[in-house]
C-alpha cells in the first residue's frame, strides 16, 4: 500500500509499505480522506520519539473485521488503544493506559496510508448525513470537547481561548456551546472572522494585558503560550493546556504558586458528543480546510501544512 512514513528524521512517501496486519478485535479500514495535524508536524521535529507511518485523524470504510456488520461501514476512530487489563483501564482511564499504542503517535502506524488497523472497539459509524470533510474534524472537535469533561463552564465564566489555529477555533466554538461568550485571541483576521461570523468575540493576542480570565485554554501550539496564559488567568483562576510542543519550554511556574493557578492537561476527548455537534451543525468546521491534496502528493501537502497561518490540510486517499 501507500503510506507517509517517518523515519531517521525524514519523510517518505512509500509506494510498496505493507498492509497492516490485522490482530483478533481489530478492524482493518481503508482510508479515504486524512487530515494533518499539528501533532504531526510536531513529531516530525522528534515530538513522542515516534518513526512510522503518521496520521490519526481519518474517514474510512470497514473492510475486515471480526464482527461482520462493521464491514461496509464508514467510520471515523479513536486513536489510543488500551490493553483493557491494567488497573488504569479497569478505573476508566483506558486513554492514559500504561501499555496503550496511539494511532500515528505511540507504537502504532497511522491513517496517512491506504489502511490502518484499529480495535473495533475504538470504531464510530459516521452519520450518512455527514459529509466525510466533516467527519475528518472529528478526532480534533472530541480534543475541544475534552475541555467540557474537565473543566466546568458556567455562562458567567469569563473565559478565553489562546489561539486561531484549527484547535483554537474548534475549542471556542465548543465553549460557546456550554453557555458562556469565550473570547478567542488570535493573530490572523481571516482565522478571527470564522468564529467572529458565528457571533463569537475575538481580539487580537497583542491588543491584551492582564484579563483576570476564570478560565484560559491554550491552543497556541507555542511554548509562550502557556506563560501568556497564566497571566491572562485571575488568581485561582484555571489555565487549559491543549498545546503540543517539541523540545523543552521555558515556563514561568513562580506565577502559577504566587496567583494559586490551577493547571490542566488536556488530550484526547469524547468522539459522541463530536459526532452529534457536527451532524446538528453545531460547529463548523468545512471554513478550516485550506487545501485538499491528492495522496499522491502528500509530501508537498505536509509542506503546505507546516506553513504558519494554514490552516486543515487534507489528504484524499481515493
Amino acid at each position: 500500500m501507500r503510506a507517509l512514513l517517518y523515519k531517521d528524521a525524514k519523510l517518505t512517501f512509500l509506494a510498496d509499505h505493507p498492509i497492516p496486519a490485522r490482530k483478533s478485535g481489530e478492524a482493518l479500514v481503508r482510508v479515504t480522506l486524512a487530515g494533518i495535524c499539528n501533532t504531526d508536524i510536531e513529531i516530525a521535529k522528534g515530538y513522542m520519539e515516534f518513526e512510522g507511518v503518521l496520521g490519526h485523524e481519518f474517514v474510512g470504510v470497514v473492510e475486515e473485521a471480526d464482527t461482520a456488520e462493521l464491514i461496509g461501514k464508514r467510520v471515523v476512530g479513536e486513536i489510543n488503544c488500551a490493553c483493557g487489563a491494567c488497573e488504569t483501564c479497569a478505573n476508566g482511564l483506558s486513554r492514559h493506559c500504561p501499555h496503550r499504542t496511539v494511532l500515528g503517535i505511540h507504537g502504532r502506524d497511522g491513517a496517512f496510508a491506504d489502511y490502518l488497523a484499529l480495535p473495533q472497539a475504538n470504531l464510530h459509524a459516521v452519520p450518512d448525513d455527514l459529509a466525510d470533510e466533516e467527519a475528518v474534524f472529528v478526532e480534533p472537535l472530541a480534543a475541544a470537547f475534552e475541555i467540557l469533561e474537565q473543566v466546568s463552564v458556567s455562562s458567567s465564566d469569563r473565559v478565553a481561548v489562546l489561539g486561531d489555529g484549527k484547535l483554537g477555533l474548534l475549542a471556542a466554538q465548543v465553549v460557546a456551546g456550554a453557555g458562556c461568550d469565550p473570547l478567542l485571541l488570535g493573530k490572523h483576521v481571516s482565522k478571527l472572522r470564522i468564529v467572529y461570523e458565528r457571533g463569537g468575540r475575538t481580539a487580537f493576542l497583542k491588543c491584551n494585558t492582564k484579563q483576570d480570565l476564570d478560565i484560559v485554554v491554550d491552543c497556541t501550539g507555542a511554548a509562550a503560550g502557556f506563560n501568556l496564559a497564566c497571566d491572562l488567568a485571575r488568581p485561582r483562576g484555571t489555565v487549559v493546556l491543549k498545546s503540543t510542543v517539541a523540545g523543552d519550554a521555558q515556563l514561568n511556574l513562580a506565577q502559577v504558586v504566587i496567583d494559586e493557578l490551577t493547571i490542566v492537561g488536556s488530550r484526547c476527548g469524547p468522539f459522541r458528543p463530536a459526532l452529534e455537534a457536527l451532524r446538528k451543525k453545531e460547529v463548523a468546521v468545512k471554513p478550516l480546510i485550506t487545501a485538499q491534496y491528492p495522496f499522491a502528493e502528500a509530501l508537498e501537502a505536509f509542506e503546505r501544512a507546516a506553513v504558519p497561518g494554514t490552516l486543515k490540510i487534507l489528504l484524499d486517499m481515493t
